[in-house]
């Protein structure tokens, strides 16, 4: 991929119009904005966030694979193709291919992918690196830059707020996008703590959702295929989407159950053994322990003790269904039970 050292990104074009007036500006007509998944990645900045080793890279190669050859994106979404260029900064050409083979599963690799583990920081002429490849090769589908903290690079000079670093870093990136006309994902992290807005968890300040276009949080319970990934923005509708991971496949798909369906199961097994291990925990105790938004714990040991799976008592804590809060966490057992079970028998759950 050509370098283009010498240039800058803003001698790449001239500056587009930005003043009309009403009338004008309504006589316009505009293109299509371009999607590299309709619905969920449109043209301009996104930002992809996750914990670590939720599956971002996965997602984010997957879809790229899908674009260049054509191939519906998540299993079912019919995507146009073309070029795409991922930037995996944090891989190595063999776990790329080692991924690869396993996501293509024998199928041929798509020539429309352009692969690199190298790219300056922005402000060092990582744009124009970037501007270069976009150049050779027109009508481009989508770029990922995974992960955003190996581009962003120092602060500007005159930056007074952490806010206004963040919101100039990734503001950085969308002028690219911008430029261009093309959808930019930039594969971000989320902060420990939990939120009950999901845009609240990715990491850093506000500045780096209020300078997207589009934020994506993909959520997945540990130890579970199941998951959802969070989409707003500006484009794009606010719409959860519920994707199953195959891990033997490397593979992420769309699912046709509404998202509540499987988050609620995974986080209701969550909040099950935690309430085994702590009875007469509180929602605020259980949401700090699991990283959970509060009101969703709230909601949920609420709906767990109507359906019977909690136990609610005064003061709003919770217990097993079949434990007694002077008890601990000793089941109540019948006479029965107690008669017949012997002394050594370890208890089932």
């Amino acid at each position: 991929m050509s370098t283009h050292p010498e240039r800058t990104l803003q001698a790449v074009h001239e500056r587009p119009r930005t003043t009309w007036t009403a009338d004008e500006l309504m006589a316009v007509s505009f293109p299509e904005p371009t999607w590299a998944v309709p619905g969920i990645i449109a043209e301009g900045l996104s930002v992809l966030a996750g914990p670590p080793k939720v599956g971002k890279s996965w997602l984010s190669l997957g879809l790229g694979l899908a674009i260049a050859a054509g191939h519906p994106a998540l299993g079912t979404i019919v995507v146009e193709a073309g070029p795409v260029l991922y930037l995996a900064l944090e891989d190595t050409p063999r776990r790329l291919q080692t991924r690869m083979r396993k996501i293509l599963a024998g199928r041929p690799a798509p020539a429309g992918l352009t692969l690199d583990t190298y790219c300056p920081v922005l402000p060092a002429g990582g744009d124009a690196y970037i501007a270069g490849w976009l150049d050779e090769n027109p009508g481009a589908r989508l770029v990922v830059i995974d992960v955003f903290t190996k581009v962003r690079g120092a602060a500007p000079a005159g930056a007074t707020s952490a806010y206004e670093a963040d919101y100039a870093a990734v503001g950085r990136a969308k002028h690219l996008a911008d430029t261009y006309g093309v959808p930019l994902v930039l594969v971000h992290h989320v902060r420990k703590a939990a939120a009950e807005d999901f845009l609240a968890t990715v990491s850093g300040t506000n500045g780096i959702a209020g300078a997207a276009d589009a934020v994506l949080v993909l959520e997945r319970p540990r130890a579970h295929a199941d998951g959802v990934l969070h989409v707003t923005g500006r484009d794009v509708d606010e719409t959860d989407y519920p994707l199953s991971f195959d891990p033997a496949a490397g593979a992420w798909s769309l699912l046709d159950r509404p998202p509540d369906d499987y988050l609620m199961r995974d986080t209701r097994a969550l909040i099950s053994q935690h309430v085994r291990a702590h009875p007469g925990a509180k929602p605020a105790q259980i949401a700090t322990a699991l990283h959970l938004a509060p009101a969703t714990v709230r909601q949920t040991c609420a709906r767990m003790a109507a359906d019977g799976q909690l136990r609610a008592e005064p003061g709003g804590r919770y217990y097993p269904p079949h434990t007694s809060p002077d008890r601990g966490d000793t089941p109540e057992l019948s006479h029965l039970s107690l008669c017949h079970t012997p002394p050594d028998q370890g208890k089932q759950e």
